[in-house]
């Protein structure tokens, strides 16, 4: 059974303790992900491993369901899929949050293997998905008066031949032709045994997850049973969880953060998971009465997204008590130091970072929870893991380790690093030598705790000046009428991008482009990391798991200045702008212009000529 130690992790040095006491192979014996539910059944059968709040009212009885409950139902699911999908099924579900999706997401890996989808994209874009990860079952969501995950599943039929619809529907429900209704076949398996033989373990493939772009090839990343296991043990001792600990589960079971740290790692301590409704931290209603539910099920550790941790926080506490709370946890992407205050201005607690990676599991490091905390920073790698910060080469490779203090690309190595995507032309620049070159910019200091300054990719480079947008952001988030600051490169043909800052500001706040630009000019120590210029939005795009979109934004400041041009330099204030993100220099601007202003065509293409970004000027409609 696996040993989480007894001591609690709280430095560097505990670490390399807890390293030298065992193996990890004499603390984490386990090899199938089944395991982990047996042993916590076994543990405590009658212990609550998921409450399940539909609408989070007051009066609200929750659905509970036991850590023996819970590997009945992941003993059915698996069944089911080997009956329905042959061996090793790849099943894929689209499911907002629900008990019903942890039991099909790790009965899935039980059998075969998950493939988890973002409901959110377009039915070709999960088509495409499920072609490319052969998947064989997928379990969706029934009608829904909100959601319209039903409609594309039967979308999706159509374009992938054989496909097995499973409906996730509520009792009563008239059952469809053509369709398995996932409560009723559940039932008819037998919940204390595999029908099919062992379960899945060790090097088998345990999930794909898709990371990247919805355009082109699918980048799906493989998990493993033992790169699950690996990563769900460091998260669970990092994080010190306890068996009497309430987690508040808000990230998405699609994305690794759901999946590993506020899944797995928890169900191998024996943590209750408070689901705060299918929808979570995008529920206003839950946002609203967060602090009262936090109070009312006893949470003892907020879990959430920066953006979504930003706006509980708006929410005042009032009278609820919340003195059980001992610590809250962040991920999924960078934290501004601003919401770190506030989080311990307003519950006392510490706000830990916590960085993951698709690639890596889902986990590469944690300032463990039962520290101090070191602001900023997001800790130190796993147990039994190495997360090192190497020079990048002028070749795009990776070099040697930096010195303290000095910004290089994290690296990762350890056995919770994924084998490699599902095609492995994709692999070249992410593994090389067992090594995971993350793409994230970052540095040590002296007590060896890694700080994130960015992703490579997002670096602002002006006239070979490199900026990183986290510090224009961190900055910009300072100011009190600020709810959300998100800095891109916008192209400009000199410098070749000039820092533009998106602000998004709370809702009773007003404040004016000067106020800010005071404001970044006073707190943001680089003069060339001055915002060009600084925009106020109404929304600032985010991914379905809370990050900022930047392609989106790049794409606006892309228009922005190409519209500014045409209409301040070329004086065609009706042409028409239209901005894609991808291709060879990550973005394609098309200026249409009408037949009137066809004879400008020559001017418009000399002075798009000068920018990185491709263009093409058309005349017409």
């Amino acid at each position: 059974m696996v040993n989480l130690g007894t001591q609690p992790i709280r430095t560097q040095s505990d670490i390399s303790e807890f390293e030298a006491e065992m193996t990890l192979e004499e603390r984490l014996p386990e090899q199938s992900i089944l395991d982990v539910f047996i042993n916590s059944a076994d543990r405590d059968p009658d212990a609550t491993a998921l409450t399940m709040l539909i609408t989070g009212t007051e009066d609200e009885e929750p659905r509970r369901v036991t850590y023996k409950q819970l590997l009945g139902q992941i003993m059915r699911a698996a069944n089911l899929f080997a009956a329905i999908g042959g061996e090793a099924p790849g099943v894929a579900f689209m499911l907002p949050a629900l008990i019903e999706t942890h039991v099909t997401l790790w009965g899935a890996e039980t059998a075969g293997y998950a493939v988890p989808i973002n409901f959110l994209l377009q039915p070709e874009s999960i088509a495409e998905l499920l072609k490319a990860s052969e998947a064989k079952i997928l379990v969706a969501l029934g009608p829904h008066p909100q959601l319209d995950i039903w409609e594309k599943a039967l979308a999706i039929r159509e374009q992938v031949p054989g496909l097995v619809l499973v409906r996730v529907s509520p009792p009563g429900t008239p059952p469809e032709e053509g369709v398995i209704d996932l409560a009723g076949a559940l039932m008819a398996q037998p919940d204390d045994h595999l029908t099919f033989g062992e379960a899945r373990r060790g090097s088998d493939l345990a999930a794909y997850f898709h990371t990247g772009g919805t355009t082109g090839v699918p980048k799906l990343v493989a998990h493993t049973h033992r790169s699950q296991l690996v990563a769900a043990f460091g998260g669970a001792v990092m994080c010190g969880f306890r068996s009497d600990d309430v987690f508040t589960a808000t990230f998405p079971l699609f994305h690794v953060a759901g999946t590993i740290v506020g899944g797995l790692s928890c169900f191998m301590a024996g943590v209750e998971l408070l689901v705060m409704t299918p929808a979570g931290l995008r529920n206003p209603a839950v946002v609203a009465s967060f602090w009262r539910l936090v109070a009312q099920y006893k949470v003892t550790i907020v879990g959430g997204v920066p953006t979504a941790i930003g706006a509980i926080l708006q929410t005042p506490i009032g009278d609820h008590d919340i003195s059980h709370v001992r610590a809250g946890a962040t991920g999924a992407s960078l934290l501004p130091p601003a919401v770190g205050q506030k989080f311990k201005e307003v519950t006392g607690c510490t706000l830990f970072e916590i960085l993951g990676m698709t690639e890596a599991s889902g986990l590469i490091s944690i300032d463990p929870l039962c520290g101090t905390g070191t602001a900023g920073s997001v800790g130190w790698a796993l147990p039994y893991t190495n997360v090192d910060v190497l020079k990048l080469e002028s070749d795009g490779g990776l070099g040697a380790v930096c010195e303290i203090g000095e910004i290089g690309v994290v690296a990762i190595k350890g056995p919770h690093v994924s084998p490699g995507y599902s095609v492995p032309e994709f692999n070249s620049e992410v593994f090389v030598d067992g090594v995971l070159n993350s793409g994230d910019l970052g540095c040590k200091d002296a007590n060896g705790c890694l700080y994130v300054a960015g992703r490579s990719k997002d670096l602002i480079i002006r006239s070979g000046h490199n900026i990183d947008p986290v510090m224009i952001e961190n900055a910009m988030s300072t100011h009190p009428a600020v709810a959300l600051a998100a800095a891109v490169g916008m192209p400009d043909p000199y410098a070749g991008e000039l820092p533009i800052c998106f602000i998004q500001v709370h809702t009773s706040d007003e404040v004016t482009v000067e106020e800010l630009m005071a404001h970044a000019q006073n707190t943001i120590d680089e003069r060339p990391a001055w915002p060009k210029i600084i925009k106020i939005v109404d929304e600032i795009p985010l991914t379905s798991v809370g990050k900022i979109f930047k392609p989106s934004l790049r794409c606006d400041a892309a228009k922005l200045v190409v519209s500014n041009l045409l209409r301040e330099q070329l004086k065609l204030p009706d042409a028409h702008v239209q901005v894609e993100a991808g291709g060879p220099r990550g973005l394609c601007v098309t200026v249409c212009l009408s037949e009137t202003d066809a004879s400008s065509r020559s001017s418009v293409e000399k002075k798009l000529h000068d920018f990185l970004f491709e263009t093409r000027v058309e005349v017409g409609s």
